[in-house]
């Protein structure tokens, strides 16, 4: 038997392999309750090969990150690839410095995200961080190619979304730019989707959608889902899990400082629902204060806030847009 026999086994066998984790990876997203809004996601996820848009990633280790790459001459590498590729796991892309850039994201959080988008037969999508294309290839595969824009700041991370994109069979608009100014050139759209964290919502965004189009994003550790009214308003709740995501990159956007949690009893400093409440009113609430709020309230989840886009404002709530409880919003 040839060397190029030998190479067509193993890429059969590779084949194979990715065909039966993808087929567990399906049924793990299902079990978890994630296509509950949205059932018609369960066949983009069985048909999109997510090992295709993750040529290689970083595992974190004890000694640091260790590489997968499918390309490695060494078959057992090559194995653990395919096997991670499908994992119900983030996966780390990009690195800088030891700086997280770019990363694929845990494929159920993906498919909740996407359901609740309640997307509709010909509608317009933006997506906002490209990713790996990942995701861009499961809203193609759903909507079609003409009806998705994919952008990000990065025209690495752009390059090869659009590598992987064509690798897998797809081709939607991959646009190089800052996200927070939307894709104007390719609006109206009906839908928009973050998959990276933003402080508040661009007015953008709204400019470039048509009335009742529906924004999810991350915001502090939650998830926005918005309704537009038109460009200049949109209101709505947050769903209550959890999302952590890379924050969006672009001119003049910094990281915020920790906060110190001196005075905060070491039961709410532990609570990732105490720590949405800090991160939603961060500047605005003191630890402190953000505390007897939370402890007054019910220690009340995520779905409780919600944002309110309106003219030249933005503010988060707590219950009611217009009730006792109101931050603004960057």
């Amino acid at each position: 038997m040839g060397t190029h026999e030998l190479d067509r086994d193993d890429d059969q066998d590779l084949a194979e392999l990715a065909a039966s984790e993808r087929a567990a990876l399906v049924r793990e997203i299902e079990a978890s309750g994630a296509f509950a809004a949205d059932p018609a996601w369960k066949e983009a996820f069985a048909a999109v090969p997510r090992h295709l848009f993750v040529p290689y990633y970083y595992v974190a280790g004890a000694g640091g990150y260790e590489r997968r790459w499918g390309e490695s001459p060494d078959p057992a590498v090559r194995e653990r690839w395919v096997i991670g590729a499908y994992e119900d796991a983030p996966l780390a892309t990009r690195l800088r410095d030891g700086e997280l850039l770019s990363s694929s994201s845990q494929p159920s959080l993906m498919a909740l995200m996407l359901a609740e988008l309640r997307v509709r037969e010909g509608d317009r999508v933006l997506e906002i961080g490209a990713g790996t294309g990942y995701n861009a290839a499961l809203l193609s595969y759903r909507l079609g190619d003409e009806r998705v824009t994919t952008v990000d700041l990065d025209p690495e991370i752009t390059e090869s979304a659009r590598r992987h994109l064509a690798a897998a069979g797809y081709h939607p608009a991959v646009v190089t730019g800052d996200g927070a100014r939307g894709v104007p050139e390719r609006a109206p759209f009906d839908r928009i989707i973050a998959t990276c964290q933003l402080a508040s919502v661009p007015r953008a965004w709204l400019a470039q959608c048509r009335p009742g189009a529906r924004i999810l994003t991350p915001l502090a550790t939650g998830l926005a889902a918005l309704t537009v009214r038109d460009a200049g308003h949109a209101e709505g709740n947050f769903l209550e899990t959890a999302a952590f995501f890379v924050p969006l990159r672009g001119a003049d956007r910094r990281e915020p400082e920790p906060v110190a949690l001196g005075g905060v009893p070491q039961e709410a400093r532990g609570s990732d629902l105490f720590r949405f409440l800090l991160a939603l009113t961060r500047g605005i609430l003191d630890p402190q204060e953000a505390h007897a709020l939370w402890e007054r309230e019910g220690r009340p989840g995520r779905e409780r806030y919600g944002i309110t886009v309106g003219g030249e404002h933005a503010w988060a709530w707590l219950d009611e847009p217009e009730g006792p409880y109101a931050w603004p919003l960057p």
